[in-house]
């Protein structure tokens, strides 16, 4: 089928409203438009350099902790938080209470993602996986009472206050696990030759429109994307998160959404996705070029200046890339230095403006590595 002839469903009745079925996805699409093919080749360029960066990163892993965290912020903001990325690397008890909630869905999100990613080393990408990191992603807390880890086995609907003013109507829970099949299959269908990023475009758009469960659906859809680029090959390591892109075009994401269902327009839907695909991995890799340039910089000026604390101070620094929010027990941990030798070096990276105490206490003091959390909060401030 021509992506330019897909039909993407058709509205039922309900009790007292109209629901959408979307039409099963698992079939070959192929693609006559121009534009998308000049878009899928610049997004695939894109990945391809963001893919070599990486190889060639020393010590890529340590800033894959960070990408997660700032994905957990952006994607958790799509839904309404209001959490930055060094509020979201605190502990619950440094959290002010009227921002605690917030803290935990990021909190709760890393803890999906860290999962997932995870999970991926054993298991396929499936419904099982994509389940079971829904448990973990309401677990606990806001969500909890919401069916975590299984399908929705009632109606649910997009925008609105009731079934009656709603912007979008999902089909009705039984069509649920069937639909779910179909989008499983389709995602690992190789007699079908879909290119990657054409297939997670239609399967992310079959997603939210599916919207299986209860809550949680976004958060899941827009993790399901790394996933989905991890377990094919397509992302050598989980450095691609499109809710950034999502995020600041919110309503082109939500529109182009509902333009497939009410205009059968996948195409359009595709192009915005392999704009967000190509602009994010731009972003990342110079991100990452920063990130180097970053840690080159201060370690000119923090290196000698260290004297015997060498070996636990270049300890520290590195740590600092993935634990940039620490306070004196990390940093012990980390170094295994005695109470006054930790305060000491502690005191070096203050005085050489790496590090910069938050509170302005005397004790249970935390210190920021601002420099590095501001080449993620750029942008975002709430």
């Amino acid at each position: 089928m021509d992506i330019r002839e897909f039909k993407a469903g058709y509205l039922r009745k309900g009790y007292k409203y109209q629901y959408f079925l979307p039409e099963p996805i698992n079939h070959e699409f192929t693609l006559s438009d121009s534009i998308i093919s000049s878009l899928l080749e610049k997004a695939s360029l894109r990945l391809g350099e963001l893919n070599s960066f990486a190889r060639f990163v020393p010590d890529a892993d340590l800033f894959i902790k960070m990408h997660v965290y700032n994905e957990a912020v952006l994607s958790s903001r799509i839904e309404g938080t209001r959490t930055l990325i060094n509020e979201a690397l605190l502990e619950e008890k440094d959290i002010d209470p009227e921002k605690r909630d917030d803290w935990e869905e990021v909190d709760k999100y890393v803890a999906a993602m860290d999962y997932a990613l995870a999970a991926l080393k054993n298991l396929p990408l499936s419904s099982r996986l994509i389940r079971d990191t829904h448990k973990k992603l309401l677990d606990r807390g806001r969500g909890q009472q919401k069916n975590p880890g299984e399908y929705r086995r009632s109606q649910n609907w997009i925008g609105g206050s009731t079934l009656q003013d709603a912007v979008f109507i999902p089909p009705v829970h039984e069509e649920v696990p069937k639909l779910m099949s179909d989008l499983e299959k389709f995602l690992h269908n190789t007699e079908i030759q879909v290119p990657h990023l054409i297939r997670i475009a239609i399967a992310h758009y079959q997603f939210e429109t599916i919207h299986p469960f209860l809550d949680g659906n976004g958060r899941i859809g827009r993790l399901l994307i790394t996933l989905y680029l991890v377990s094919s090959g397509v992302l050598e390591r989980p450095l691609l998160y499109l809710s950034d892109f999502f995020d600041r075009y919110r309503s082109l994401y939500f529109d182009n959404l509902m333009l497939v269902r009410q205009k059968n327009d996948l195409g359009q839907w595709v192009k915005f996705f392999l704009t967000a695909v190509a602009e994010t991995a731009e972003k990342s890799v110079s991100t990452l070029n920063e990130i180097l340039q970053l840690k080159a910089s201060l370690a000119q000026s923090l290196y000698p200046a260290l004297g015997k604390r060498l070996k636990a101070g270049q300890a520290l620094f590195a740590a600092l890339f993935s634990t940039p929010v620490v306070n004196t027990r990390i940093v012990r941990k980390i170094t295994g230095l005695s109470p006054k030798a930790t305060n000491d070096l502690i005191g070096k990276f203050l005085e050489l403006g790496i590090l910069k105490e938050t509170t302005g206490y005397q004790r249970n003091r935390i210190f920021m590595f601002n420099s590095y959390l501001d080449l993620f909060n750029k942008g975002k401030q709430a």
